[in-house]
């Protein structure tokens, strides 16, 4: 059984993950700044804590945690992000930067972290978006998050390159549309053709799996666009 980590646990597709995968015997990390929803769960195969990856206190709080607990870490599933709809001239750099602490600067502090104690099968997947595609459909008031997740798909390029030798793999799914709050927060009213239990089942067989096919590559996981 592998031990995951799964960030944005408290909702949507990273919430779905965690059950899933805890009802499949594998043990569990569930990280989010809200951790009442998953921790209510009551799994014996979750563990959670409170947990704002933009915050780096809290990411030496999950060192800690795996320097003196699980010792090695087989899945991390980067899933957290943050999401600003606004018209580009009515966006504050406060707000721009904020976007790019949790699904940039955030994605990158976390995997840091938990890289020493991985070894070469295991496998770090990142959630992405269709959006940071370069020449998918793009929206208006979603610069810095669509531009954040293309930067994200940059980064598990080069980390695949760099960690080759070594392990682990790094893949990074693009997200089409998803029936989560996060969707409806970009696209109010838009009925999405996939739900969140739908994506959070194939990225959990994909994150046990894809590694053995994958490394380094971005999959468009969309029936449609957004």
């Amino acid at each position: 059984m592998a031990k995951v980590i799964i960030t944005g646990a408290s909702r949507g597709i990273g919430f779905e993950m965690a059950k899933l995968f805890a009802d499949a015997g594998h043990s569990v990390l569930a990280l989010s700044r809200n951790v009442a929803p998953i921790a209510e769960v009551g799994h014996k195969n979750i563990e959670s804590f409170s947990f704002d990856l933009a915050q780096p206190t809290d990411i030496d709080k999950l060192e800690h945690f795996l320097r003196t607990g699980w010792k090695e870490v087989d899945i991390l599933i980067n899933n957290a992000g943050k999401l600003v709809n606004k018209p580009f001239l009515e966006t504050t750099m406060a707000e721009f930067k904020a976007v790019y602490d949790v699904n940039v600067f955030g994605v990158a502090a976390v995997t840091k972290v938990v890289l020493p104690f991985m070894n070469k099968a295991a496998h770090v997947v990142t959630v992405s978006s269709m959006g940071g595609v370069q020449g998918s459909a793009k929206f208006p008031g979603l610069s810095a998050y669509s531009s954040s997740k293309g930067a994200v798909i940059t980064m598990t390029e080069l980390w695949a390159e760099e960690f080759k030798e070594t392990g682990p793999s790094f893949n990074v799914l693009a997200l089409g549309a998803v029936q989560t709050e996060m969707l409806e927060e970009a696209f109010p009213g838009y009925q999405a053709p996939v739900t969140a239990t739908q994506m959070a089942r194939y990225i959990m067989d994909f994150s046990l799996t894809g590694q053995q096919l994958y490394n380094g590559k971005l999959l468009q996981v969309s029936s449609s666009t957004p």
